[in-house]
């Protein structure tokens, strides 16, 4: 199998993952179009090729593999989350909690000011990675546990205020979710340094981890539980709280597979930060 290849299918991995979820806990409320299904994985096979075209990152070794699968997870949540949030324009009353940007609930209509907060978040995001990037160009004599504690945390915490600010002004401030993110990125963090030397990839990888596991737990552990945004709202199409079913295996074969990958990586030869 060539790189270019493994690269695609890895991200087309990533995608069906994120798309299985978002999925499972949506059609019931918004209904299923393939369409919708097939954004996620068509951008993070997208995103998967151009990082093994453009990176060192080998996705025909295990650990090459496993990395790229967790930032290309990263790079897709965060490209449709700024998309969501900043730029697409729906319908905000079928939704508990508003899924464009809003300030204290209140959706900003104005699109002058959604592009602008938009580009100020993106803005930051990426002069997070620029300093990220030039703190591995600074090649400080610390230990190897101070630097993966800070730059995979640091996107646990960019998660967390971004939570907060959206979810608070309906659901209230809760401590143990918003601490959640920091706390599993930084474990995650210390899976994907032990794969990798790049700090940029640490930070990203250890984002779309996070977000994988926690989507995961919530999805599939509380089917029942009416996600925050749909919160109190009843199901316009509750034939689909069966038909999604047809998707889980799909999904478990992902997680399976990226399992197996991890422990072929740990048994192979590897260049990581830790380990």
């Amino acid at each position: 199998m060539t790189e270019a290849l493994a690269a695609l299918l890895t991200g087309l991995a990533a995608g069906l993952h994120c798309a299985t979820w978002g999925m499972y806990k949506d059609a019931p409320h918004e209904g299923f179009t393939w369409s919708t299904y097939v954004r996620s994985p068509i951008l993070a096979a997208l995103i998967g090729l151009a990082l093994g075209l453009g990176t060192s990152l080998d996705a025909t070794t295990a650990a090459g593999l496993v990395v790229l699968f967790a930032v290309t997870y990263g790079l897709e949540r965060a490209t449709l989350e700024v998309y969501k949030t900043f730029i697409r324009v729906e319908d905000q009353s079928k939704y508990t909690i508003p899924m464009q940007f809003s300030v204290r609930g209140k959706v900003v209509e104005s699109p002058a000011l959604r592009l602008g907060a938009g580009a100020a978040y993106l803005g930051g995001g990426l002069l997070v990675l620029f300093g990220i990037h030039r703190l591995e160009m600074a090649q400080l004599s610390v230990s190897p546990w101070l630097i993966v504690f800070v730059i995979a945390s640091a996107g646990g915490w960019i998660s967390a205020f971004g939570g907060a600010w959206k979810d608070a002004p309906i659901e209230g401030f809760h401590t143990f979710k918003f601490f959640r993110s920091p706390g599993m990125a930084f474990g995650y963090g210390v899976l994907v340094s032990a794969l990798t030397t790049s700090y940029v990839f640490v930070f990203l990888g250890s984002i779309g981890f996070t977000v994988a596991t926690i989507e995961t737990y919530k999805t599939f552990f509380f089917p029942d539980r009416p996600r925050g945004k749909f919160q109190g709202k009843e199901p316009e199409f509750p034939e689909y709280l069966e038909r999604r079913k047809r998707f889980v295996p799909l999904y478990v074969l992902v997680w399976l597979s990226l399992l197996t990958a991890i422990v072929l990586a740990f048994v192979q030869p590897r260049d990581g930060l830790l380990f």
